[in-house]
C-alpha cells in the first residue's frame, strides 16, 4: 500500500494528513493501520523509535472514536511528560477536522484539578503518564471503566522507569473486553508479561527483527584510554562541525560536568537531568529544538520522550547497563527515513558490551580511529570555506566597506584569503599542535591502564587516603559510594591503613573509579588512585606495602617506591597532576568554538 487512502482512512483524516505533508505511510503504519481499522483486536507492535508509531495507532484510534459522545473512550499511556504532550499535540493535529473530538493531556508537574476540569468537560481521548493517571483514578477524577481502547506507547520505556505497578493497576480498572494496543521498540520480559496478563490473543506486528535497532543508524565505537573520554568526545565534535547531537551519561553528576566542560570549550551545549526544575528542562528542550544548543548532554531518564528531528549523532559517553536502553538511545537519530550515527566511547574492559549489543540487536559496530589533529584542522578549514560561500551579507555592512577596503588595500587577494581563514584555522592548529594525537589502546588480555583484572573479574585499587584523614573502612566506603555514585555492594574489600587504603570493585566500574577519583580533591589536596596488584587477600605486594608514599617526606623513599613499582604511579602523577597554574594554562589553550 503506497498511499494513506489505500489504508482505509476517512476523508477527515486524509485532509489532515495532506495538511501535515505526509505522503507515504511508513512500514509500521502500513502493517498496523489496516488491522486496527478492520478488526477489534489486541495488538503488539514492535518498531524502533522514530518510525511513525504515533500515527500508526493515532489514525485508527481517531477513526474509531464516536465524537458525538462526551464519554472517555480511549486512554493512551506514555512514559514522560514530554512524550505525553507530544502525542497529545499530534492527536489534535490528526483530528482537527473532526468536530467535537477533544483530547486532554494528563501529566505530573501541572495542576491536577485543572486537568480534572478539562476531562470533565468531555475528553474522548486521554493521553497520560502512568503516575498522574493513577493519582487521578485514586481521587475519582476520571472514569476509565468503560473505555474501548487502551494504548501503551513506548511500553518498554515505561517499565524501565518503574511504572509496572501503576500500569497494571490502571489496566485492572479498565474493561476486560477493551482493545489493548501495545507499541514498543523492544520486547523485554516485563512487556511480554503485561501482554500475557492483560491482552487476549494479540496479533504481533514487527518492523525488522525483534529488538533490532533502526536500519537507518550506523553504529561506531572509539576505543580509548580511561582518561581520554573527554578529549576524544571533543575531537568527535570538532571532526563534525555541523553536529546536532545528544550525549548520554550514566549519572547526573557526569552529565552536568561534561556539559560544563563543553560550554567552557566554546560549544553550544547544555545539560538535561533530574536535578533541573521542570521550567529549566522546558527551557533547555526549547533551545535544543530551535538548534540554539548543538550538544545536549543527558541522562537516560531525562531524555526519555525526546522527539527532535534531524539529530545527526547520538554519543554514548558511557554505555548503559541495559541493551534495551542503548537501543532507545540510538533511536534518537536516524528518524523519519533519515540516516544517523550512534557513537560509543569505550575502554578495553567494556569491549564485551559492544559484542553483546551486536548479538542482541543484530547489528554491527565499526571501529573508528581517533581523529588526528591535522585531520580536524583540514575539516574545520573546509567547513569555514563552505560557510563563506553561503553567508548572506547584510546591507548595513556597506557603510563600513570603504574603511575596510582602505585598511586592507596593501594585500593581494591571495594574502587576504590566507589571513582571513587563518583567523579561525590557527585556533585549532595551535591547540592540536600542543595536544598530541591520541592512540587507541592496544588489545592486551587482562591488562588495563597499568593494572590487572583479577581472575574473579574484580579490580583492586590503591588510594592515598587513610586513617590520618579521619577515615575508617565504613566512612571511606560511604565517601567512595557518594563520589562514585555506586551502590554499597559495588564496593568491597575496603582496607584502611595509616596514610593509604585499598578497595575493590567489579572490573566494569574501573574506568569510572579512575576518571572520578583522579580528578577529585579532598581537604585541599589531590586524590590519587591507582590499580593495585594486591588481590585483597594474603600478603600485600611490594608495591602495595610501599603505599605510604602519599605522606612520606623522604626523597630516597619516594624514589625507591617508584623504581620498584615500575615508576608508573610516579609518572602518572607527574603527567596528570601538574601544578594548578600549569593546568589552568593548558585549559586556556583549548580552541573555543565560534558561536
Amino acid at each position: 500500500m503506497n498511499t494513506f487512502r489505500e489504508l482505509g482512512l476517512n476523508e477527515s483524516l486524509l485532509q489532515a494528513i495532506q495538511d501535515m505533508g505526509f505522503e507515504t505511510p511508513s512500514e509500521v503504519q502500513q502493517k498496523a493501520i489496516p488491522v486496527l481499522l478492520q478488526q477489534k483486536t489486541d495488538i503488539v507492535a514492535l518498531a524502533q523509535t522514530g518510525t511513525g508509531k504515533t500515527a500508526a495507532f493515532g489514525f485508527p484510534l481517531i477513526q474509531n472514536i464516536q465524537a458525538e459522545s462526551k464519554s472517555t473512550q480511549a486512554l493512551i499511556l506514555s512514559p514522560t511528560r514530554e512524550l505525553c504532550l507530544q502525542i497529545t499535540n499530534e492527536i489534535k493535529q490528526y483530528s482537527k477536522y473532526i468536530k467535537g473530538l477533544h483530547t486532554v493531556a494528563v501529566y505530573g508537574g501541572a495542576s491536577i484539578t485543572e486537568q480534572a476540569r478539562e476531562v470533565k468537560k468531555g475528553a474522548q481521548i486521554i493521553v497520560a503518564t502512568p503516575g498522574r493517571m493513577q493519582d487521578m483514578i485514586n481521587r475519582n477524577y476520571v472514569n476509565i471503566k468503560n473505555i474501548e481502547i487502551c494504548v501503551l506507547d513506548e511500553a518498554d520505556e515505561m517499565l524501565n522507569m518503574g511504572f509496572y505497578e501503576d500500569i497494571t493497576s490502571i489496566l485492572a480498572d479498565t474493561p476486560k473486553d477493551k482493545q489493548t494496543w501495545l507499541f514498543s521498540a523492544t520486547m523485554p520480559n516485563e512487556v511480554a508479561k503485561i501482554a500475557k496478563e492483560f491482552m487476549h490473543k494479540p496479533q504481533e506486528i514487527t518492523v525488522g527483527h525483534k529488538n533490532q535497532g533502526s536500519t537507518n543508524v550506523s553504529h561506531e565505537y572509539y576505543l580509548v584510554g580511561a582518561r581520554d573520554r573527554y578529549p576524544v568526545l571533543k575531537r568527535i565534535a570538532d571532526m563534525n562541525p555541523e553536529i546536532f547531537s545528544v550525549i548520554f551519561c550514566r549519572t547526573k553528576r557526569d552529565t552536568q560536568s561534561i556539559a560544563e566542560k563543553l560550554i567552557e570549550d566554546g560549544y553550544n551545549a547544555a545539560a538535561l537531568h533530574g536535578d533541573l526544575s521542570q521550567a529549566q528542562r522546558d527551557s533547555v528542550m526549547k533551545s535544543f529544538r530551535q538548534r540554539q544548543i548543538q550538544m545536549l548532554v543527558a541522562t537516560d531518564v531525562a531524555a526519555r520522550g525526546i522527539d527532535v528531528d534531524d539529530i545527526t549523532h547520538v554519543i554514548n559517553y558511557q554505555l548503559p547497563d541495559e541493551i534495551e536502553t542503548y537501543n532507545h538511545r540510538s533511536g534518537r537519530t536516524g528518524r523519519a527515513g533519515k540516516t544517523g550515527t550512534s557513537i560509543v566511547i569505550i575502554t578495553k574492559s567494556e569491549f564485551r558490551k559492544i559484542q553483546q549489543i551486536e548479538r542482541n540487536l543484530k547489528t554491527k559496530f565499526i571501529e573508528k580511529d581517533i581523529p588526528k589533529g591535522i585531520e580536524i584542522c583540514e575539516v574545520q578549514l573546509l567547513h569555514l570555506a563552505n560557510k563563506v560561500t553561503k553567508v548572506e551579507v547584510a546591507d548595513e555592512m556597506d557603510q563600513y566597506l570603504p574603511k575596510i577596503e582602505e585598511l586592507l588595500s596593501g594585500f593581494t587577494k591571495e594574502e587576504l584569503i590566507r589571513k582571513m581563514f587563518a583567523v579561525e584555522f590557527n585556533r585549532f592548529l595551535e591547540y592540536y599542535k600542543k595536544n598530541s594525537n591520541l592512540e587507541s589502546p592496544k588489545s592486551s588480555k587482562g591488562k588495563r591502564d597499568g593494572g590487572e583484572t583479577n581472575n574473579d573479574g574484580t579490580v583492586r585499587y590503591f588510594l592515598n587516603l587513610g586513617s590520618r584523614d579521619n577515615f575508617d573502612w565504613m566512612k571511606l566506603k560511604d565517601f567512595l559510594k557518594e563520589n562514585l555514585d555506586l551502590g554499597r555492594d559495588d564496593l568491597f574489600k575496603v582496607d584502611v591503613k595509616d596514610s593509604f587504603s585499598f578497595f575493590n570493585t567489579d572490573a566494569e566500574h574501573s574506568d569510572r573509579v579512575m576518571d572520578i577519583l583522579n580528578n577529585l580533591h579532598y581537604e585541599g589536596r589531590c586524590v590519587n588512585v591507582e590499580i593495585s596488584t594486591n588481590t585483597g587477600g594474603g600478603r600485600s605486594s611490594r608495591r602495595d606495602r610501599g603505599g605510604d608514599r602519599g605522606r612520606d617526606k623522604s626523597p630516597r623513599r619516594r624514589e625507591s617506591i617508584s623504581d620498584k613499582a615500575s615508576s608508573k604511579f610516579g609518572r602518572r602523577r607527574e603527567e596528570t597532576r601538574a601544578p594548578k597554574n600549569e593546568r589552568t594554562s593548558r585549559r586556556g589553550d583549548r580552541p573555543r568554538r565560534s558561536k
